[in-house]
């Protein structure tokens, strides 16, 4: 289930989460987009900058939404596309 913040940064597109990068906290724009799984799509939110894993998956815990960085692909834990698919 998506929470309350997740449903409201659907409707806009994105979302300014503050983050650490390169060892500075950053402000970060993390765009919407869907993904095509099967015949289905589901949704994530997309950077495309590098982040630490450690920080994708707290920015996808904490918002309940796959995150899709440069470099990594995390799921919120305990979850998989198959929860995300709309």
């Amino acid at each position: 289930m998506i929470n309350h913040e997740a449903e409201r940064l659907l409707a806009k597109g994105e979302l300014r989460i503050k983050v650490k990068r390169s060892g500075m906290l950053q402000y970060q724009i993390f765009k919407v987009r869907k993904v095509q799984f099967g015949s289905a799509f589901y949704v994530e939110l997309f950077l495309d900058k590098n982040i630490e894993l450690s920080e994708a998956i707290r920015v996808s815990n904490d918002i309940g939404l796959p995150v899709q960085t440069k470099t990594h692909k995390v799921f919120p834990t305990g979850k998989s596309a198959h929860d995300f698919i709309i």
